[in-house]
């Protein structure tokens, strides 16, 4: 994986190499050069590592997106900001598995880097939510889980925003247990 002023270098050498061709009459050879800066563009906006990490994702193959994600070393200098907001929100999704300590700060990371479909933020903020919900922060989840509802234009977490409202409702109405007061009053 290139770093991402790299890849502006390459893009700036090749369309120079193309104009080259164009100017020396070779314009099959142009087109082609052309074509192929354009790909150095294109991966620059596109990382290709986070979306071979997206399609591991989509195939529930946690491990292999993980695998993907750890190439990337250096995400500051690798990728744009926006990218660096995926490369988090991705790795919350796969720690949020396991440990949600370190899940709520990737997906808090991603939320302040920024991402760029809406519906991806509202599932980060509704992973959020679940998290402050799992940690007795009512308060906060209700306002992540608002915030995320508004975010999701098309109804596609509809349904899971419902739910985590029921399972608040329900977690509202249980008795407090006290433990470690032995029964005395």
């Amino acid at each position: 994986m290139f770093n991402k002023n790299i890849k502006l270098v390459l893009f700036a050498l090749v369309l120079g190499l193309a104009i080259w061709q164009f100017i020396d009459r070779e314009i099959g050879n142009g087109i082609m050069l052309v074509l192929l800066s354009l790909i150095f563009i294109v991966l620059y906006f596109k990382n290709e590592i986070i979306i071979l990490a997206f399609l591991r994702l989509r195939k529930q193959d946690f491990d292999g997106a993980k695998k993907w994600l750890d190439k990337i070393k250096n995400p500051e200098g690798a990728l744009t900001t926006k990218q660096q907001g995926y490369y988090n929100y991705l790795n919350g999704l796969m720690i949020s598995q396991t440990n949600m300590n370190q899940a709520e700060k990737y997906f808090k990371k991603a939320i302040s880097l920024g991402l760029s479909m809406d519906t991806d933020l509202a599932m980060a903020k509704m992973n959020l939510a679940g998290i402050a919900m799992a940690k007795n922060r009512k308060r906060e989840a209700d306002t992540l889980l608002k915030e995320a509802k508004s975010l999701d234009k098309h109804n596609m977490l509809d349904e899971q925003i419902k739910m985590m409202k029921d399972q608040m409702k329900k977690a509202s109405n249980m008795p407090k247990q006290h433990y470690g007061r032995g029964g005395r009053r």
